[in-house]
C-alpha cells in the first residue's frame, strides 16, 4: 500500500485527527534521529532534541504554509533545535569541569576496532564549530544537495560550500594528527 502524502496526513491533523501525526513522526524519525545523533554525539542529547523538534513541528503545523515541503521543514526545526541544545550544552560546560570525558576519548588508544574508530570520529566532529559540522553531516551523512542544505538552513549556497570545506579541511586535519 502506497504510504498517504505528508498533504493529506497534515491536513487529517488539522482537521481534528491529531493522532495522525504520529505517521509523520514515525516516517521522518529515523533520518532526524541519524542527523541528531551525529551532530550532538550523544543519544540522549538527541533523544530531547528530537521531542522538542516535533512537539514545535506539532503545535506550528496550524501555521504552517507548505504542507508539500514537510521534510524540509521539519529538518530546518530539528537542525535549529540541535544547535540550540549543543549551545546550552557548551555554556553549562564551561560552568562545570567536562574536560575528563573529552580528555579520555582523545587518549583512546588507536585500535582497529571499529568502536574506537568511530570514537574518533566523533571526537573530531565534536571540535568542529556548530555551522562546519552542521553543513558537513547535511552533506555527507544526510547526503543532502546544497540546494537542500540551504532550503533547510536558510543559508546561502556559496556559505555552506565553504563551511563544507573548511570542516573537511579540519577533520582532515584532526583525524591526520590522530593517525601518524
Amino acid at each position: 500500500m502506497e504510504p498517504r502524502p505528508d498533504q493529506e496526513i497534515i491536513a487529517a491533523v488539522l482537521g481534528g485527527h491529531t493522532e495522525a501525526y504520529a505517521e509523520l513522526v514515525d516516517r521522518y524519525r529515523d533520518r532526524c534521529n541519524r542527523f541528531a545523533v551525529r551532530f550532538l554525539g550523544d543519544r540522549d542529547d538527541a533523544d530531547e532534541a528530537l521531542q522538542s523538534a516535533f512537539l514545535r513541528s506539532f503545535r506550528g503545523l496550524a501555521a504552517f504554509r507548505h504542507p508539500g515541503r514537510f521534510e524540509s521543514w521539519l529538518f530546518q526545526i530539528v537542525v535549529n533545535e540541535c544547535r540550540t541544545l549543543a549551545t546550552r550544552r557548551a555554556r553549562r560546560a564551561e560552568r562545570f569541569v567536562r574536560d575528563e570525558a573529552r580528555s579520555a576519548q582523545a587518549a583512546v588508544e588507536h585500535t582497529a576496532d571499529r568502536t574506537a574508530l568511530l570514537a574518533e570520529i566523533q571526537y573530531a566532529l565534536d571540535q568542529l564549530e556548530l555551522d562546519q559540522r552542521q553543513a558537513f553531516l547535511l552533506k555527507y551523512v544526510e547526503e543532502l544537495s546544497y540546494d537542500e542544505m540551504s532550503e533547510s538552513t536558510g543559508v546561502g549556497i556559496s556559505a555552506l560550500k565553504m563551511r563544507v570545506q573548511r570542516a573537511c579541511s579540519r577533520l582532515r586535519t584532526l583525524l591526520v594528527a590522530v593517525y601518524q
